[in-house]
């Protein structure tokens, strides 16, 4: 079963347990917190395929026996930060050597104010890295942007001058009108005004 609690403006905490008690000790420790984020609850055996644009943390505990090493490899591939509730120091060393990029959080006195310490420090970093992102395709835009401004300022030059070398001869060619006939001189006058016009682009 999936449930969310609060808004899209807010980073989501994915909260994987197969104990409601666990999820409700968290959700209910946050409430203290100045900022709160929006948590998703999930099951341990629901959380196959799962989307890592739908979460920014995951916190995972409590999952029965045989569905903790599919919870956490499903969460893996993900690259978003896991945090691991153990209760068992050997599942915590298990987990630790398995998969070294999850934290793991022995479930001791106080452990609830740590876990609200880590997962805020996480989502904190986790914004940052999403401003660095923004930042660096802004800047990459403005590379581009800045090139192509280039090559326009180089182009111009070379342009102009083609353009004032079809303006001039156009522009002799229509002194002498005797020379021409009505259709040539009319063309000649079309190609004098599209020079003009593209002068002034």
């Amino acid at each position: 079963m999936e449930t969310e609690i609060g808004n899209l403006d807010q980073p989501t905490v994915l909260i994987i347990s197969d104990d409601p008690e666990f999820s409700g000790a968290i959700t209910g420790r946050w409430q203290s917190e100045r900022s709160t984020p929006a948590f998703t609850l999930m099951k341990g055996d629901l959380c196959q395929g799962m989307d890592p644009d739908t979460f920014a943390v995951a916190i995972v505990g409590a999952v029965r026996a045989g569905g903790l090493a599919a919870a956490l490899r499903a969460l893996e591939p993900a690259g978003q930060p896991v945090l691991l509730v153990s209760e068992d120091s050997r599942t915590a060393r298990d987990v630790r050597e398995a998969h070294p990029r999850i934290m793991v959080l022995r479930q001791h006195e106080g452990w609830l104010d740590s876990l609200v310490l880590i997962v805020t420090e996480s989502l904190r970093r986790s914004e940052m890295m999403d401003r660095l992102k923004r930042a660096e395709r802004a800047g990459a835009h403005l590379q581009h942007q800045a090139t192509l401004g280039t090559y326009m300022l180089e182009m111009r030059h070379s342009l102009n001058n083609a353009l004032t070398s079809v303006l001039g001869n156009s522009e002799l060619l229509l002194l002498d009108p005797g020379q021409l006939s009505a259709a040539a001189r009319s063309q000649i006058e079309t190609i004098r005004n599209m020079s003009l016009r593209m002068h002034e682009v």
